[in-house]
Protein backbone atom coordinates (compact mmCIF):
# COMPACT_ATOMS: atom_id res chain seq x y z
CA UNK A 1 0.00 0.00 0.00
CA UNK A 2 1.43 2.90 -0.81
CA UNK A 3 2.03 5.88 1.68
CA UNK A 4 0.28 9.57 1.36
CA UNK A 5 2.87 12.72 2.01
CA UNK A 6 1.94 13.05 5.71
CA UNK A 7 2.97 9.07 6.05
CA UNK A 8 6.38 10.00 4.27
CA UNK A 9 6.92 12.41 6.68
CA UNK A 10 6.72 10.27 9.43
CA UNK A 11 9.27 7.90 8.13
CA UNK A 12 11.93 10.39 6.94
CA UNK A 13 12.08 11.76 10.52
CA UNK A 14 11.62 8.50 12.11
CA UNK A 15 14.47 7.48 9.75
CA UNK A 16 16.79 10.27 11.21
CA UNK A 17 16.63 8.62 15.29
CA UNK A 18 17.02 11.68 17.07
CA UNK A 19 17.96 11.28 20.40
CA UNK A 20 20.15 13.75 21.85
CA UNK A 21 20.11 17.68 21.13
CA UNK A 22 22.65 17.65 19.15
CA UNK A 23 20.68 15.51 16.65
CA UNK A 24 17.20 17.26 17.16
CA UNK A 25 19.46 20.53 16.39
CA UNK A 26 20.71 19.29 13.27
CA UNK A 27 17.16 17.24 12.10
CA UNK A 28 15.62 20.84 12.42
CA UNK A 29 18.34 22.96 10.52
CA UNK A 30 16.42 25.36 9.87
CA UNK A 31 13.14 25.06 11.00
CA UNK A 32 13.69 26.50 14.55
CA UNK A 33 13.39 29.88 12.78
CA UNK A 34 10.96 29.10 10.67
CA UNK A 35 9.16 27.99 13.52
CA UNK A 36 9.51 31.00 15.71
CA UNK A 37 8.90 33.73 12.80
CA UNK A 38 5.19 31.75 11.64
CA UNK A 39 4.80 31.25 15.38
CA UNK A 40 5.02 34.48 16.38
CA UNK A 41 4.04 36.08 13.27
CA UNK A 42 0.19 34.51 14.00
CA UNK A 43 -0.06 36.88 16.57
CA UNK A 44 2.40 39.76 15.74
CA UNK A 45 2.37 41.01 12.28
CA UNK A 46 5.73 43.08 13.05
CA UNK A 47 7.79 39.91 13.03
CA UNK A 48 9.63 39.02 10.32
CA UNK A 49 11.78 36.47 8.68
CA UNK A 50 14.99 38.53 8.50
CA UNK A 51 14.80 39.84 11.49
CA UNK A 52 13.67 36.02 13.46
CA UNK A 53 16.94 34.79 11.67
CA UNK A 54 19.06 37.40 12.73
CA UNK A 55 18.50 37.07 16.26
CA UNK A 56 18.65 33.24 16.28
CA UNK A 57 22.01 33.54 14.15
CA UNK A 58 23.67 36.40 15.76
CA UNK A 59 21.73 37.22 18.87
CA UNK A 60 20.87 40.68 17.68
CA UNK A 61 19.53 42.65 14.50
CA UNK A 62 21.35 45.56 12.86
CA UNK A 63 19.20 48.45 11.59
CA UNK A 64 16.33 47.63 13.53
CA UNK A 65 13.70 50.58 14.04
CA UNK A 66 10.34 48.65 15.40
CA UNK A 67 8.73 48.16 18.67
CA UNK A 68 10.81 47.20 21.41
CA UNK A 69 8.05 44.45 22.28
CA UNK A 70 8.47 42.78 18.67
CA UNK A 71 12.52 42.11 19.30
CA UNK A 72 11.96 40.86 23.17
CA UNK A 73 9.21 38.26 21.65
CA UNK A 74 11.82 36.78 18.91
CA UNK A 75 14.54 37.01 21.50
CA UNK A 76 12.19 34.88 23.77
CA UNK A 77 11.40 32.93 20.80
CA UNK A 78 15.01 31.69 20.68
CA UNK A 79 15.32 31.18 24.75
CA UNK A 80 12.38 29.20 24.54
CA UNK A 81 13.97 27.34 21.39
CA UNK A 82 17.14 26.59 23.63
CA UNK A 83 14.69 25.20 26.46
CA UNK A 84 13.19 22.89 24.13
CA UNK A 85 16.46 21.15 22.93
CA UNK A 86 17.65 20.85 26.58
CA UNK A 87 14.29 19.61 27.44
CA UNK A 88 14.68 17.14 25.03
CA UNK A 89 18.27 16.32 26.04
CA UNK A 90 16.79 15.61 29.85
CA UNK A 91 13.70 13.95 28.49
CA UNK A 92 12.07 15.87 30.77
CA UNK A 93 8.06 15.22 30.91
CA UNK A 94 5.67 17.28 29.32
CA UNK A 95 4.38 18.44 33.23
CA UNK A 96 3.01 21.92 34.47
CA UNK A 97 6.84 22.97 35.30
CA UNK A 98 8.02 22.61 31.84
CA UNK A 99 4.44 24.24 30.54
CA UNK A 100 5.20 27.38 32.94
CA UNK A 101 8.99 27.86 31.92
CA UNK A 102 8.23 27.31 27.88
CA UNK A 103 5.40 29.87 28.37
CA UNK A 104 7.59 32.28 31.16
CA UNK A 105 10.66 31.94 28.18
CA UNK A 106 8.20 33.31 25.93
CA UNK A 107 6.87 35.81 27.62
CA UNK A 108 9.45 37.49 29.81
CA UNK A 109 9.63 41.13 29.59
CA UNK A 110 6.58 41.72 27.23
CA UNK A 111 3.72 41.74 29.79
CA UNK A 112 1.56 45.12 29.30
CA UNK A 113 1.84 47.22 32.35
CA UNK A 114 -2.46 46.45 32.68
CA UNK A 115 -1.39 42.72 33.29
CA UNK A 116 1.16 43.55 35.45
CA UNK A 117 -0.53 45.61 37.82
CA UNK A 118 -3.23 43.09 38.04
CA UNK A 119 -0.51 40.68 39.28
CA UNK A 120 0.27 38.88 36.29
CA UNK A 121 3.41 37.51 35.90
CA UNK A 122 5.19 35.23 33.13
CA UNK A 123 5.48 31.33 34.36
CA UNK A 124 2.24 31.55 35.93
CA UNK A 125 -1.29 30.03 35.55
CA UNK A 126 -3.70 33.68 34.59
CA UNK A 127 -5.09 34.98 37.92
CA UNK A 128 -7.82 36.89 35.95
CA UNK A 129 -11.00 36.02 33.69
CA UNK A 130 -8.60 35.97 30.14
CA UNK A 131 -10.40 34.79 27.00
CA UNK A 132 -9.90 34.82 23.63
CA UNK A 133 -11.63 34.12 20.27
CA UNK A 134 -14.97 35.49 19.35
CA UNK A 135 -16.80 33.05 21.50
CA UNK A 136 -14.58 34.34 24.08
CA UNK A 137 -13.36 31.23 25.52
CA UNK A 138 -11.57 29.97 28.48
CA UNK A 139 -11.53 28.53 31.54
CA UNK A 140 -11.85 30.37 34.95
CA UNK A 141 -8.49 31.00 36.49
CA UNK A 142 -9.90 28.61 39.72
CA UNK A 143 -9.94 25.87 37.21
CA UNK A 144 -6.86 26.45 35.27
CA UNK A 145 -4.41 23.85 37.44
CA UNK A 146 -6.83 20.98 37.72
CA UNK A 147 -8.00 21.54 33.90
CA UNK A 148 -4.03 21.54 33.03
CA UNK A 149 -2.97 18.77 35.43
CA UNK A 150 -5.78 16.43 33.58
CA UNK A 151 -5.29 17.36 30.19
CA UNK A 152 -1.08 16.72 30.50
CA UNK A 153 -2.05 13.37 32.28
CA UNK A 154 -3.80 12.54 29.17
CA UNK A 155 -0.56 12.35 27.10
CA UNK A 156 0.84 9.22 28.38
CA UNK A 157 0.99 5.97 26.71
CA UNK A 158 -0.53 7.51 23.47
CA UNK A 159 -0.37 4.78 20.77
CA UNK A 160 2.10 6.04 17.58
CA UNK A 161 -0.89 5.72 15.14
CA UNK A 162 -2.74 8.03 17.34
CA UNK A 163 0.06 11.07 18.08
CA UNK A 164 -1.31 13.64 15.37
CA UNK A 165 -4.75 12.95 16.84
CA UNK A 166 -3.42 13.18 20.52
CA UNK A 167 -1.61 16.39 19.32
CA UNK A 168 -4.99 18.05 18.06
CA UNK A 169 -6.64 17.24 21.21
CA UNK A 170 -4.01 18.59 23.95
CA UNK A 171 -3.54 21.65 21.69
CA UNK A 172 -7.29 22.67 20.92
CA UNK A 173 -7.74 21.90 24.63
CA UNK A 174 -4.77 24.40 25.63
CA UNK A 175 -6.24 27.07 24.03
CA UNK A 176 -10.02 25.98 24.94
CA UNK A 177 -8.52 26.59 28.56
CA UNK A 178 -5.78 29.51 27.75
CA UNK A 179 -4.23 29.29 31.14
CA UNK A 180 -1.58 32.16 30.89
CA UNK A 181 -2.79 36.03 30.76
CA UNK A 182 -0.55 36.25 27.60
CA UNK A 183 1.05 34.16 25.28
CA UNK A 184 -1.39 30.83 25.12
CA UNK A 185 -0.63 30.64 21.67
CA UNK A 186 3.05 30.75 20.97
CA UNK A 187 2.93 28.38 24.26
CA UNK A 188 0.67 25.49 23.04
CA UNK A 189 2.43 25.50 19.62
CA UNK A 190 5.46 24.82 20.74
CA UNK A 191 4.54 22.66 23.62
CA UNK A 192 2.40 20.50 21.36
CA UNK A 193 5.76 20.22 19.12
CA UNK A 194 7.64 19.17 22.46
CA UNK A 195 4.84 16.40 22.93
CA UNK A 196 5.74 15.11 18.98
CA UNK A 197 9.24 15.08 19.38
CA UNK A 198 9.31 13.60 22.32
CA UNK A 199 7.32 10.56 20.33
CA UNK A 200 9.52 10.15 17.45
CA UNK A 201 7.39 12.98 15.27
CA UNK A 202 8.09 15.36 13.06
CA UNK A 203 7.41 19.47 14.76
CA UNK A 204 4.50 21.17 13.00
CA UNK A 205 5.17 24.54 11.54
CA UNK A 206 1.77 25.83 11.67
CA UNK A 207 2.71 28.58 8.81
CA UNK A 208 0.89 31.85 9.08
CA UNK A 209 -0.58 32.39 6.13
CA UNK A 210 -2.60 29.28 6.85
CA UNK A 211 -4.00 31.13 10.06
CA UNK A 212 -7.88 31.35 8.80
CA UNK A 213 -7.99 27.31 8.29
CA UNK A 214 -5.81 27.60 11.76
CA UNK A 215 -8.48 29.26 13.57
CA UNK A 216 -11.78 27.68 12.02
CA UNK A 217 -9.95 24.08 12.80
CA UNK A 218 -9.57 25.57 16.63
CA UNK A 219 -13.28 26.77 16.36
CA UNK A 220 -14.51 23.94 15.64
CA UNK A 221 -13.30 22.21 18.80
CA UNK A 222 -14.32 25.66 20.60
CA UNK A 223 -18.02 25.10 19.27
CA UNK A 224 -18.68 21.56 18.31
CA UNK A 225 -15.97 19.73 19.82
CA UNK A 226 -15.52 18.45 16.38
CA UNK A 227 -11.13 17.65 16.73
CA UNK A 228 -11.08 16.21 13.01
CA UNK A 229 -10.99 19.64 11.59
CA UNK A 230 -7.54 20.38 13.31
CA UNK A 231 -6.05 16.66 12.85
CA UNK A 232 -6.64 17.52 9.35
CA UNK A 233 -5.14 20.70 9.35
CA UNK A 234 -2.37 19.50 11.32
CA UNK A 235 -1.81 16.28 8.86
CA UNK A 236 -1.50 18.99 6.15
CA UNK A 237 1.00 21.94 8.19
CA UNK A 238 3.23 18.60 8.81
CA UNK A 239 3.29 17.60 4.77
CA UNK A 240 3.87 21.70 4.26
CA UNK A 241 6.91 21.83 7.16
CA UNK A 242 8.78 19.34 5.66
CA UNK A 243 7.61 19.51 1.84
CA UNK A 244 11.46 19.88 0.59
CA UNK A 245 12.61 16.37 2.52
CA UNK A 246 9.76 14.79 1.10
CA UNK A 247 10.26 15.98 -2.28
CA UNK A 248 13.90 14.93 -2.54
CA UNK A 249 12.89 11.43 -1.28
CA UNK A 250 10.91 11.44 -4.27
CA UNK A 251 12.73 12.81 -6.73
CA UNK A 252 10.01 14.84 -7.59
CA UNK A 253 9.10 19.03 -7.64
CA UNK A 254 7.41 20.19 -4.61
CA UNK A 255 4.04 19.78 -3.77
CA UNK A 256 1.86 21.38 -1.34
CA UNK A 257 -1.15 18.92 -0.68
CA UNK A 258 -1.31 14.92 0.66
CA UNK A 259 -2.75 12.84 -1.70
Amino acid sequence: MQMNRYEKALVLWQQKKVRTDAELAEALNGHSVSFAYHSGKLENEHITYNDTREIFDHDGVTSYTGDLRTLFEIRNAKDANELFLQAFRDRLPLDEGLVKEFQRRLTQNTYDTRRYQLGERPGEYKHHDYVTGKNEIGAAPGDVAEEMRELLDELHDIPADKLIRAAAYYHAKFENTHPFADGNGRTGRLTMNYFLVMNDHPPITIHQEDRKEYYSALEAWDERQELEPLERFLKEQTVKTWEKQIARSEGSPLRTHIE
